[in-house]
């Protein structure tokens, strides 16, 4: 399941749980962000026990600027809460997977 992300839910989803969790931080503008959303999408429905969620940064720029997030995509992963990895621009399925994995 892929979250859409704000700042009302962030915190619940993300930062209080001790589940992995990949955030991808993007715009409807952005054209790499448009080839990362089905990677996005793919992941969420694969991958059961990682949180996925996306943030609209024209929507949540407070969450945009909360994690210093100035290049998209950056894609960043929650570990028990805490950002254990960033990843700016487009990433391919398998490199993502290999990231997550790492984290497992």
């Amino acid at each position: 399941m892929e979250y859409e992300l704000t700042t009302e839910n962030f915190e619940n989803l993300v930062l209080s749980t001790n589940t992995l969790a990949l955030v991808d931080f993007w715009a409807s503008w952005c054209g790499p962000c448009q080839m990362q959303s089905p990677v996005i999408a793919e992941l969420a429905e694969e991958l059961d026990d990682v949180i996925i969620g996306k943030v609209n940064v024209d929507e949540q720029p407070e969450l945009a600027m909360q994690f210093e997030v100035s290049s998209i995509p950056t894609l960043l992963l929650f570990k028990n809460g805490e950002c254990v990895s960033e990843q700016i621009g487009y990433h391919s399925k398998r490199d993502l997977l290999s990231l997550i994995n790492q984290y497992r």
